[in-house]
């Protein structure tokens, strides 16, 4: 998830010779079945590779089946309906990060191989149609805003500097995979602010675990650009962590294992749900022990595991609040 661009210079070689992708190029449904109009702002929006919004939507739900357990209500229509809010948030949100890095990475995404072809540097949507693209993706975030709380409201506003500034932390600091974390754990927050109008310890603790997972497991994508990231000078923590990087996610996912079970304890959770946990844990450590940093094909992999990871713990703690 965390983009590489390459080495500043001009933007002429990007723009030169439009890339069009070849058609059904990944067999995804973007390529197969949207029209071709559509099809570039689908993937400006990463509408091709839902694994971003799930990444977005798990912490949300998390977040939503505890502050239910502390409410002690179990689950109601309101409570439900919020999961259909976030998921739509996660949605569009996700597609305006994406939009909103592409945008910003525009003249120098054309001279690396995995995102030559996206569609601005491809020369398929211009910068300007992509920003108007970003406009609209936020109006539908906005609407979602709107129908929470005013505390829930204030909590959701509060993310968006880290969202706006994470795309240039790789430019910045050796683990821009932390900023990614603060930005993609939000939602963590969001079921407590929105159902209890409250950010309880629970909550904290819950943020802070989900924070450690985001980090480790985009340490773990990074990996497939770790060559076209010293060639170019972009810093990221599978740089710094390089051969080590099974040492490093040892501490990092038993860390973020430790933080949510201390925020699951402080929401009162049952048995069921520390058996999630555990099984999420479990899931984090089966990573580690199969992570091979050179093969990129198994970094990806890996990486999206983590959605099957999420929803594991997420069904464990939706049983757990309507038991």
């Amino acid at each position: 998830m965390t983009p590489r661009p390459p080495a500043e210079g001009t933007a002429a070689a990007a723009h030169a010779a439009p890339v069009a992708p070849p058609a059904d190029a990944t067999g995804n449904w973007v390529d197969r079945y949207a029209p071709a109009a559509l099809r570039p702002y689908l993937r400006l929006a990463r509408a091709d590779r839902p694994i971003g919004s799930w990444l977005l939507l798990i912490p949300c739900g998390w977040s939503v089946a505890l502050a239910v357990r502390m409410a002690g209500t179990g689950w109601s229509g309101h409570a439900l309906g919020l999961i259909g809010l976030f998921a739509l948030g996660a949605v569009a949100m996700r597609g305006a990060g994406c939009t909103w890095n592409d945008i910003l990475d525009r003249d120098i995404d054309g001279r690396v191989e995995r995102t030559r072809q996206r569609p601005i540097p491809s020369g398929q949507v211009s910068a300007r149609q992509a920003f108007a693209f970003l406009l609209a993706q936020c109006l539908v975030g906005l609407g979602v805003l709107l129908a929470l709380p005013l505390f829930a409201q204030v909590v959701a506003v509060a993310s968006l500097g880290v969202v706006a500034i994470y795309p240039l932390m790789k430019r910045i600091i050796w683990i821009p995979q932390l900023v990614l974390g603060l930005a993609f754990s939000w939602g963590a927050l969001m079921g407590f602010a929105a159902l209890l109008q409250a950010l309880p310890a629970a909550a904290l603790l819950l943020y802070a675990g989900a924070v450690l997972w985001v980090v480790g497991y985009d340490t773990i994508y990074a990996h497939q650009d770790r060559e076209d990231d010293v060639l170019i000078g972009v810093k990221s923590s599978a740089r710094l962590f390089a051969g080590a990087t099974r040492r490093w996610l040892v501490p990092i996912y038993a860390g973020a294992a430790a933080l949510m079970a201390l925020g699951l304890w402080q929401a009162g959770a049952g048995p069921v749900g520390f058996a999630g946990l555990a099984l999420f844990a479990g899931h984090l450590a089966r990573q580690i022990a199969r992570l091979d940093i050179d093969d990129p094909a198994a970094c990806l992999a890996l990486f999206r595991s983590n959605r099957d990871a999420g929803l594991l713990l997420f069904a464990a703690l939706a049983v757990d609040a309507a038991l």
